[in-house]
């Protein structure tokens, strides 16, 4: 049986990431990357995927967690019968290849330890070949080698294709573990000192912390997601992944099962700008400068999403030896929604270089050039349907959002040559064409007898992403037709308090089987949508509702599903954190 998504905690190194189960076991861990193959696959599969658990012997043992300070370092201490232990999990930020640390230190009396470390790589596949070697226990397979080293009051022995270990830890004691991946054809790879490790890896994370400029009431909850969204960015490229997981379900033994270890330029802008709003010009210049490379080329080539250095090729394959978290299949590595037409990136693409620009981003050689190949090229491609904002896997409509999203392509262009006369654009044709689809739009994807917006020209579907019309500027939030489109999201796509993309109408939006949960970021719009309607006394109690549904280490999924109580979707979501931060930021403002 898995465990609740909610069990789960984060580490990483700004290169990949893994995901540690209230009871000691790491059971999602790709290496090198985000997107490499993973080695512990346990979340979509069982322990004999792959899984490092490291926990008391007792059965009576319960765990507390918590990161330390403003971190991404965890801390577990363990009570037991006889005594209570700490273990410390954490990544130091790679300046090397990649080590995952386990520190166990004694705390109270004496507790008997047991570890239990089943290496799978290629997604729980492979099994390596497995040597001792001057200290350590190395794991080959292929291209891939992992180096488990201990200290020498703990040995190891082999037995049923895993490493194990069993040790006692008194009072005052530690003991330190060492999982290192290099390649194998390399030489071995040098050792850490990893209490030296863990002190340089709070510095650092602590210092960053405090760079933040958020003053409200919901400091911990903000600087916790953004240290989530830092934990998501791949650190030589400055991407930011849309979770580290792939195909954990939308609906519990359903077959929404995507990967999303990729970038995706829908959530571009709205990332920049949490990113310049809390502090981080660095990071915001970094995920520009992404940007910046990945969409260079021709304008009708553009994809919604990329690979961490901007690939282009996610070519997607089902994984049919994973039986999938709770049963869910198929596993799915790749993403076959790169193919999709989505108008919506264009005005996310100028609304980030906007965003960069009115926040004092140095400009970028050549950026402006890009920009206006691409608002020229939407200017005869507006009027085309699309997959929307979603992605649904079903004939192409014109979808409001994506309209409203050219829209935005225009109107951004159009800010950037007023406000900077050394830019220079068609600005005439581009107000024709800003005028245009705002008549168009208003006329063809509202519906006037019951007052909103709707999902798609002609449709009576109601879908969650016209909250964001009053948040880009097409209408201002006293406008009556966007006071209608929220009252009419709030009665018929919420689930108590929580905002479901779209209506269904009882059938299937995207042709799959099933539905899905509650998404979160889009209850977090909604939260954003009431402030700028003036009812900011009901967006801060949603907003307080919602961070109620965060674990305990106050990480959120991509869904929630309020009849089981519990997320769902690939976890930690950037999408969710995302939103957190911009409504905490939005509150400010009241």
């Amino acid at each position: 049986m898995h465990p609740p998504l909610e069990d789960y905690a984060l580490i990483g190194d700004l290169q990949t990431a893994a995901l540690v189960g209230r009871d000691g076991s790491i059971d999602w861990l790709c290496l090198p990357r985000f997107d490499s193959a993973a080695c512990f696959a346990a979340l979509l599969g069982s322990r004999d995927n792959g899984h490092w658990r490291l926990s008391p012997r007792s059965a009576e043992a319960r765990p507390r967690r918590a990161y330390r300070g403003d971190s991404l370092v965890l801390d577990t201490v363990w009570e037991t019968p006889d005594g209570s232990v700490k273990v410390t999990d954490f990544m130091p930020q790679r300046e090397r290849m990649p080590d995952v640390v386990r520190i166990v230190e004694g705390v109270r009396g004496s507790v008997e330890m047991h570890g239990e470390l089943r290496l799978r790589f290629d997604y729980g596949r492979v099994v390596p070949w497995v040597r001792y070697d001057q200290g350590s226990r190395v794991a080959i397979a292929g291209p891939d080698s992992v180096w488990l080293r201990t200290p020498q009051q703990c040995s190891t022995y082999g037995k049923d294709l895993s490493t194990r270990s069993d040790f006692t830890v008194a009072a005052g004691e530690r003991v330190a573990f060492v999982l290192t991946w290099h390649p194998s054809h390399q030489p071995r790879p040098s050792r850490i000192d990893p209490f030296e490790a863990l002190d340089c890896t709070l510095d650092d994370w602590h210092a960053w912390s405090a760079r933040c400029r958020y003053d409200g009431p919901y400091r911990d909850a903000v600087i916790r997601s953004l240290i989530t969204l830092k934990a998501l960015t791949y650190a030589p490229t400055g991407g930011i992944v849309a979770a580290p997981t792939t195909s954990l379900p939308e609906e519990l033994g359903g077959v929404r099962n995507w990967d999303y270890r990729y970038c995706w330029l829908r959530d571009a802008s709205l990332t920049l700008n949490t990113l310049v709003s809390a502090g981080y010009l660095e990071e915001a210049g970094a995920w520009r400068d992404w940007l910046l490379r990945a969409v260079a080329g021709a304008p009708d080539d553009l994809q919604i999403m990329y690979g961490l250095a901007g690939e282009r090729r996610l070519p997607e394959a089902e994984v049919p030896w994973l039986p999938g978290y709770a049963a869910s299949t198929p596993v799915r590595i790749g993403n076959a929604a790169v193919e999709q037409r989505q108008l919506d990136v264009y005005g996310s693409v100028l609304n980030c270089f906007h965003i960069a620009r009115t926040a004092g981003l140095p400009p970028q050689p050549h950026a402006w050039n890009i920009q206006r190949a691409l608002v020229d090229y939407l200017e005869s491609t507006w009027r085309e349907p699309d997959e929307g904002l979603w992605e649904v896997r079903g004939p192409r409509r014109h979808f409001v959002h994506s309209k409203v999203m050219a829209w935005v392509a225009a109107d951004r262009a159009i800010r950037a040559v007023e406000a900077y006369p050394r830019l220079r654009g068609h600005v005439e044709r581009w107000r024709a064409t800003r005028a245009e689809i705002h008549r168009e739009v208003c006329e063809q994807g509202y519906d006037a007898e019951r007052g909103t917006f709707t999902q798609s020209y002609g449709s009576t579907e109601l879908d969650a992403a016209t909250l964001l019309i009053p948040r880009v500027g097409f209408l201002p939030g006293s406008d009556p037709r966007v006071t209608g489109t929220v009252d009419a999201v709030r009665q018929e796509l919420c689930d108590g308090s929580l905002v479901r993309r779209y209506s269904t109408e009882g059938r299937s939006v995207d042709g799959l089987p099933g539905g899905e949960g509650a998404f979160l970021v889009c209850s977090f719009w909604l939260a954003d949508a009431l402030a700028l309607t003036g009812r900011h006394d009901e967006a801060r109690a949603l907003f307080e509702r919602l961070l109620t549904l965060r674990n305990d280490v106050g990480l959120l999924a991509e869904e929630y599903d309020p009849a089981a109580r519990r997320q769902l979707g690939n976890f930690p979501q950037a999408f969710s954190h995302v939103g957190l931060v911009g409504t905490a930021f939005g509150l400010l403002g009241e």
